[in-house]
């Protein structure tokens, strides 16, 4: 078995999966646990660390394009020590990572990881979004699922290079809304247990 890196887009259950996929292999799943050491070994504020460390914007993003050298900022600080810390947790053995661009944190550390992406189609998100912050309103709907999908793909490519969601980053994408969750993590699983 291995470390699992789960990638998602939001409102398609990533993070409800990765945690079924953790109990089922009984190892551990890290994803708020990554900023809570994050703040501990920075000294940063919490809420500083939670809004900044997936909200680049298109503005900020080319910004850094065209002043690279110039530009540092807390992000850069955030993201630095998350990669330690999550070198560190896959050290300690199989795990489920969510997110933070830990997929090619371990591939750059050459750490082999199963690495998940999960999607879906806009209805099945828009389900699960309504619910996840509590609004049935179609324009609040869309406006946070467009909001978080562009922070992290404007993140993973800023911190990665690539392109957030390529299959070619991962080893398995799972479409959550035909195959549904059961199945999503049965995968994942019979993956994990039978990768070289």
């Amino acid at each position: 078995m291995r470390i699992i890196t789960i990638s998602r887009e939001y409102g398609a259950g990533g993070h409800s999966i990765g945690r079924r996929v953790a109990e089922e292999l009984g190892i551990e799943i890290y994803d708020k646990d990554i900023i809570r050491n994050t703040v501990r070994d920075s000294g940063l504020d919490a809420g500083v660390v939670e809004r900044e460390e997936e909200e680049i914007s298109r503005a900020d993003a080319i910004w850094r394009w065209i002043t690279p050298a110039a530009y540092t900022d807390r992000r850069e600080t955030i993201h630095e020590i998350e990669r330690k810390v999550i070198l560190m947790l896959a050290h300690k053995g199989p795990c489920v990572l969510l997110g933070r661009c830990a997929d090619a944190i371990l591939e750059e550390a050459d750490v082999e990881a199963l690495n998940v992406f999960i999607y879906a189609d806009d209805i099945h998100r828009a389900v699960r979004v309504s619910e996840l912050i509590e609004s049935k309103n179609p324009g609040d709907i869309q406006k946070a699922m467009k909001r978080h999908d562009n922070a992290r793909r404007t993140y993973y490519q800023q911190f990665t290079g690539k392109h957030w969601g390529d299959a070619r980053n991962y080893n398995l994408c799972l479409d959550s809304g035909m195959l549904g969750f059961d199945t999503c993590v049965k995968l994942i699983c019979e993956a994990a247990r039978n990768a070289n």
